[in-house]
C-alpha cells in the first residue's frame, strides 16, 4: 500500500488550506484511521482544516503510531491522524507536489529541504534524490521541472523542463 502526507490548497476548507494524511492498501482500498482532532469542512477523514501560509517552511513527518500497525502523519508536530495499516517500516519514500494546476496556469514553486529518516540503526540523511515526472498521458504536464537549490529540491510548474526524468539531485 501507500500513504501520502501534505499541505493542500483546497477552496472548500477555511482560507482555502488543508492538510491531508491518507493512503491505500495493496488492493487500492482507502486506509482506515483514527478520528482527527482537526475539523474537516468537507467531512473527509483524510483531509483536515489546516491554516498554512505561502513561503513559510513546514516540517512534515511520519512516525510509528500509538499502536502497532498505525502510522501518524504530522505537520510541525501537530498530528493530523493515524492510519491503520500493516507493516513495521516505511519503504520507497518520496516527495512530490500535487499542485492540481492546469499546465498553463501561473507558475508555482514548492521547495523540499532538510530531509531526514530514522532507520533501525539511527538517524540518517539521504545524499541524493531521484527525479521523475508524471507522464502527460497520466495527467502530468510537460512543462514541470525540478532543480537543485542549496541542499533542497524545487518543483516548478509552467516552466521549461531542464532536468530529465532519471536525473539525480545531490543534497
Amino acid at each position: 500500500g501507500a500513504g501520502h502526507l501534505g499541505l493542500q490548497w483546497y477552496p472548500a476548507h477555511p482560507g482555502g488550506t488543508a492538510a491531508n494524511w491518507g493512503g491505500y492498501d495493496a488492493a487500492g482500498h482507502e486506509l482506515d484511521g483514527t478520528v482527527s482532532e482537526l475539523a474537516s469542512a468537507t467531512g473527509n477523514p483524510n483531509t483536515r482544516d489546516f491554516a498554512w501560509t505561502v513561503a513559510r517552511p513546514y516540517r512534515l513527518s511520519i512516525a510509528a503510531g500509538a499502536r502497532p500497525g498505525t502510522w501518524q502523519g504530522s505537520v510541525d508536530g501537530r498530528a493530523i491522524r493515524e492510519l491503520h495499516c500493516q507493516g513495521t517500516a516505511l519503504a520507497d519514500v518520496m516527495v512530490w507536489s500535487e499542485v492540481f494546476a492546469r499546465c498553463g496556469d501561473p507558475s508555482v514553486l514548492v521547495r523540499w529541504s532538510d530531509f531526514s529518516a530514522r532507520t533501525r540503526t539511527g538517524a540518517t540523511r539521504p545524499d541524493r534524490l531521484a527525479v521523475s515526472y508524471q507522464s502527460k498521458f497520466d495527467g502530468g504536464c510537460d512543462n514541470t521541472s525540478v532543480r537543485a537549490a542549496a541542499g533542497a529540491a524545487e518543483q516548478i510548474t509552467n516552466v521549461e523542463r531542464d532536468m530529465s526524468s532519471g536525473s539525480t539531485i545531490a543534497l
